[in-house]
């Protein structure tokens, strides 16, 4: 990038960008190598100006939301990284005869939809107790738990789309997988329609302390981490095959498998992106010997892993 494109950068944001920002600062892993370009937008008409330049400089375009469930390289990331703005983490509520509906910016914290969603006395978010990350990440991973999804409450999605026009994408129109989301190339996510009902508050309150405290029972406390590193194959439950194999504890590096919990990686202190990778090819790679199951990362790769 130039210096005119840098200065247009600055006019158009100014202490809202970046230039080679680290990406750990960015990452629940706290690992990754620098972006380019770093860029903080507060609405739909700065994310045009986000495409407008990116385009320019002939810079890819990629979204951060909490950076809850990703493993960015240690070479970081070449292009720009747009993150959205505390005036997209709000949160609006409307009844109607289905049920109340919640228009959700993208970058609201998950934890503070579901929060709000119980103190209203509504069921249908208990599931997503303790997951992190932002509603918009959530939805990026159609994230889960406990026999609940957020694909199961989601009714239509706004953004900007690829060419710099603001869409809303029935549910209709919206394709969602296990721990995946179909979202149209380029499109960026400002908000998320969600329709819940009307329940019991005492069960409520049940099914949230619920999964409280079986996160707190099963998942790793006091170390960096990404979440759940693997999916889980149909019929298994890859935390299982992983312990069945014996990698509770190993290490690479500053990366260990969890001894709590065998499906989380986490950062012991200074691990690498790339320690992180060495120790995920011996969980794949014994996985697969012994139980000839090809495991498939939950995790996004993000960045530059050419040499990885």
């Amino acid at each position: 990038m130039n210096d005119r494109q840098q200065h247009a950068w600055l006019d158009a944001f100014g202490a809202r960008v970046r230039f080679g920002e680290p990406l750990s600062r960015h990452s629940s892993f706290r690992i990754g190598g620098p972006a380019d370009v770093v860029v903080e937008v507060v609405d739909a008409t700065e994310i045009r100006r986000v495409q407008a330049l990116a385009a320019a400089a002939g810079l890819p375009l990629f979204v951060l939301g909490g950076g809850t469930n990703i493993l960015v390289s240690d070479r970081g990331v070449r292009g720009v990284v747009l993150r959205l703005g505390r005036p997209l983490a709000s949160v609006e509520w409307r009844s109607s005869g289905a049920g109340e509906h919640a228009r959700a910016g993208a970058a609201l914290p998950l934890k503070r939809l579901v929060t709000a969603a119980i103190a209203r006395d509504l069921t249908g978010l208990e599931f997503a107790e303790g997951i992190p990350g932002t509603v918009g990440g959530g939805l990026f991973m159609n994230a889960g738990a406990f026999g609940g999804e957020i694909a199961n409450v989601i009714t239509a999605v706004e953004g900007v789309d690829a060419g710099g026009e603001i869409q809303r994408l029935p549910r209709a129109a919206l394709r969602f997988g296990y721990r995946h989301f179909d979202l149209p190339a380029g499109f960026v996510v400002t908000h998320l329609d969600v329709l819940l009902h009307p329940g019991d508050p005492q069960a409520i309150r049940a099914k949230r302390g619920d999964a409280r405290r079986r996160r707190e029972a099963h998942q790793p406390l006091g170390f960096p981490n990404a979440g759940s590193i693997f999916k889980n194959p149909p019929g298994y439950r890859a935390g299982q095959l992983i312990d069945a194999v014996g990698l509770k504890g190993y290490r690479h590096g500053g990366a260990k498998v969890s001894e709590q919990h065998a499906n989380f990686i986490v950062n012991t202190g200074g691990a690498t992106a790339a320690d992180v990778r060495r120790v995920m090819h011996e969980v794949e790679r014994r996985v697969y010997d012994r139980h000839g199951i090809r495991l498939e990362p939950e995790i996004r790769l993000l960045g530059d892993w050419s040499e990885a």
